[in-house]
């Protein structure tokens, strides 16, 4: 690409140049990243950051995988963007880090998803592994969700609206898991409050169901 200028090159022209030559890099950053897609293994997803958490379980052998419970995660409360996610699923929590941490600090707790704010996925657990997502919870009757579930986190909190790009980020990602998985219908998506109502509120009435349902068909 060639431009002329007639006129002296002044910094309005700078900017615009340089505006310019970032589309054109951004552009061509997009057309090269990877579909997300499950990898050949069917445990992975490609094109996704991987944090492996040591904080899974085997599943018991046989078991189907039928739900997907979405979860609501901030880092310290209602802060985002830092690492203390990903350190928590991984055991790295400095608990001196913030005063909030001292609580959470001897959790062995995971996740198989993280979808941040910006909608960039990160998988910690296989999906032929159990998470610890779920606690003490039920679904329909039936106990222990973390065996027949899988386990999502959106960075969020319970009263502040979750961003455009988490929601086309999860839809996506959910109608993979369903084409994998068809025991998980839409009746069997449902939030860590659904199945533990005494001890959690994620994600929390800033979750617009309605939205994310009309996103996955």
């Amino acid at each position: 690409m060639c431009l002329l200028f007639r006129t002296p090159i002044t910094v309005v022209h700078i900017d615009f140049l340089i505006f310019l030559c970032c589309h054109v890099v951004m552009t061509n950053t997009e057309n090269l990243e990877t579909p997300l897609a499950l990898a050949a293994d069917k445990d992975w997803l490609q094109g996704v950051r991987r944090v492996p958490s040591p904080n899974l379980d085997a599943r018991v052998a046989d078991t189907v995988i039928d739900s997907i419970v979405i979860h609501g995660i901030s880092l310290p409360p209602k802060t985002y963007g830092g690492p203390y996610i990903e350190h928590l699923f991984t055991n790295q929590l400095d608990c001196n880090a913030h005063p909030y941490f001292l609580e959470i600090s001897n959790h062995r707790v995971s996740a198989h998803v993280l979808i941040d704010r910006t909608g960039q996925i990160t998988q910690f657990v296989p999906f032929s592994a159990r998470a610890r997502h779920a606690g003490v919870s039920v679904f329909q009757g039936r106990p222990d969700c973390n065996e027949y579930s899988i386990g999502i986190e959106l960075e969020g909190c319970d009263d502040e609206a979750y961003e455009q790009r988490q929601y086309e980020i999860l839809a996506k990602l959910v109608r993979i898991l369903r084409q994998q998985w068809p025991a998980i219908t839409p009746e069997r998506i449902v939030g860590h409050s659904d199945i533990a109502p005494d001890r959690k509120t994620d994600p929390g009435p800033a979750f617009d169901w309605d939205y994310f349902f009309s996103l996955i068909g």
